[in-house]
This record gives structure tokens, sequence and C-alpha cells, in this order.
């Protein structure tokens, strides 16, 4: 029996060994790295210091607010505009639907740098696309990238440009799954669209809206590309994130250590919050089954009597 094992363990061992390699070895290094602290490029072993050293620094503090306040106001505009252009290239009456969802996925392939570049150059004050088209209705012009709350809402607008399109082909793709029997018994039943839309398709949705979400969680949580073009960071680090923050850390002050440690911070603040969206959308979700139920069991028995 063990000799007939022997020939899939010599198949598994290179991606084990890869695994290894690439996953294991650096995650376990940069554990140890963040407990010990450098200095003459001599590492000695420092315990907690460098999570504790997280709790009076004010710059980590304020990429975490910069962070939440991305979470809190970019991810729901994002999937709510997805799931609304979703909804929109379901219905049977538009067409041209391929083109349409070309469009609004290009923005998903188009590379981080290179969109990013070309809305520097569009929010550039004196000069930038934006500006000439408020001048046009007669709105002076705005300091995008260099006021605090512009550069903020600059960096927003870019992410969800991008990133719309991407989670409204997979919304889009769990909408077209739904049993047409739940459409046609709630026609029945006299719901209209609204009630349509909010009592059948979105408990549908369920499974899909908390990948869309929690994926678009991590990704703000992870955000660097855009920010780094943009702004740098700033003004007064403004639209500063963790990751770009341990960028500075560990390529500009060399502080391997901690730069490690904010990586574990990064890691554990995203599971935790993940772990919370799943639980609260499957608790909604099962609050909110009833009718979805009650319709999908009436489609049942109707699908029964027919036959």
């Amino acid at each position: 029996m063990h000799k007939r094992q022997r020939p899939g363990m010599w198949f598994v061992l290179p991606a084990a060994a890869l695994f290894v390699v690439f996953f294991a070895y650096p995650l376990l290094a940069s554990m140890w790295q963040s407990l010990t602290s450098t200095s003459g490029g001599v590492a000695t072993f420092v315990g907690g210091q460098q999570y504790a050293r997280m709790l009076s620094d004010p710059t980590l503090i304020q990429s975490l607010i910069n962070a939440g306040t991305i979470l809190i106001v970019q991810v729901p505009i994002m999937i709510a505009l997805a799931l609304g252009l979703a909804y929109v290239l379901n219905q049977t009456w538009l067409k041209f639907k391929g083109g349409f969802r070309l469009i609004y996925f290009l923005p998903a392939v188009t590379t981080l740098v290179a969109y990013s570049v070309v809305f520097r150059v569009m929010l550039t004050t004196d000069g930038g696309a934006a500006n000439q088209v408020l001048g046009l209705v007669g709105i002076p012009p705005i300091d995008w990238l260099n006021n605090p709350i512009w550069a903020m809402v600059a960096v927003i607008a870019s992410i969800t440009w991008r990133w719309t399109g991407y989670n409204m082909v997979i919304i889009l793709a769990g909408m077209q799954s739904i049993p047409a029997e739940l459409y046609e018994a709630a026609k029945l039943d006299g719901a209209g669209r609204w009630t349509t839309f909010t009592r059948v398709v979105v408990p549908q949705l369920r499974p899909v809206l908390i990948f869309t979400t929690v994926t678009s969680t991590i990704g703000a949580l992870q955000l660097f590309d855009e920010n780094f073009i943009l702004t740098g960071g700033g003004p007064s680090n403004a639209t500063l994130t963790p990751v770009l923050y341990l960028y500075q850390v560990g390529f500009k002050q060399f502080d391997f250590g901690y730069a490690s440690a904010i990586a574990w911070l990064i890691v554990v603040i995203t599971a935790v919050i993940s772990v919370i969206q799943f639980w609260l959308m499957r608790e909604r979700g099962e609050k909110r089954g009833g009718p979805t139920r009650r319709i999908g069991a009436r489609a049942e028995r109707e699908g029964a009597d027919s036959r």
C-alpha cells in the first residue's frame, strides 16, 4: 500500500517545496523578524517591543484611520454601484449588453501604475482635465492632490473607477444564476421591481455579495499603488495607508523589524474585519431569507402542480 503511494508523493513534492520556500519560510521569517531589532547589522531579540511601539506611533494610527475611512466610504459605494449596474445589465430589454460589460470591465485590466498616472495628470490643479471641466460650469479649480480632503476624494474616486466593473461582472454572474421561477412567483405575488430586487435578488446574491465585500475590504486595507503614485501618502499623511507606511518604514528607514510587525498587524486586522463582515451578512441574510424562502416554496409547489 505504501509503495503505491510513493509516486503520488513525488508528484506532490515540487508543489510542497515551492510552498515551503516561497510561503511558509517567508511567513515564519517575518514573524521572527517582528520580534527582533536590528542595529549595526545585528538582529537582537526584543520580544513584543515592536508591537508595543505601535501604540505610541501617531503615523501608524493615522494610516489606520485613513484605511478605515476608505473602507467605510469607498467599499459600500463601489458595491452599490456594481450591484446597480449588474441589475441593469441583467434586464432583457437592454441591447448591446456585451459592449456595456466590456466598457465597465476595461478599467479592471488596466495596470495600476498606468491608470494612477492618468488620474494624477487629470487631477493636476493647473490645466488638469477635471478642473477644466469644472471651469466650463463656473466652478473654480480644486487643488485635488494637495488638499487633505480632496486628496482622499481623489484616491477613493480612482479606486472606485477601477474596481466597480470587476465586482459588477462577479455580481452579474451570480444574478444570472437566480432561477427564473423566483421572478415569476414574485410577479404572481404582486411584487413590484423594488420588492423583487430587495426580497428576491439581494437575498439570493448573499454569497456573492459576501465575497465581493470581503475581497474589497482586503483591497482597501492593502492599498498601496494608487495613493503612492497619486499623493505619495500626503498631504500631511492624509492619504497614508498602513501598507504604504510599511514600505516607508522598511525600505526608507530600513527598520525591517518594525515593518514586519506592521505587516502582521495588517494581517490580523484584515482577518478580523473579514470574519465580522461574513458573520454580519450571514445573520442579515438569515433574517431576510423568509420572504425568499416563501416565494421559492410557492414556485416549487406551482412547478409540482404543473407536472
